[in-house]
């Protein structure tokens, strides 16, 4: 992992608030509509911008690159599985 920079925590910082902002307005949703597939909505794009930012940075400690990458992939993997499924649902 290079060395962080102000520019990489800027756009950390950016991806986080809007990737949080998604999750915020499609939890909102759900708990206005009760909708299920909204639920899984707010839990797919949770665990996007977690594998995308917190994990990536979060895991920069392990010696193994590859184990950090794997973890990383494998949150965004389920989230966009959990978009999927909440997309056949509705």
């Amino acid at each position: 992992m290079e060395d962080p920079s102000l520019t990489n925590y800027i756009l950390l910082a950016a991806h986080l608030i809007v990737g949080f902002t998604l999750v915020f307005f499609a939890a909102k949703a759900f708990k206005r509509t009760k909708y299920p597939p909204m639920a899984l909505l707010a839990i797919g794009f949770t665990l996007l911008v977690l594998g995308e930012t917190v994990v990536e940075y979060g895991f920069a400690f392990l010696e193994n690159e590859g184990l950090q990458k794997i973890i990383e992939e494998g949150f965004e993997i389920a989230g966009f599985l959990v978009l999927i499924i909440s997309v056949k649902k509705s």
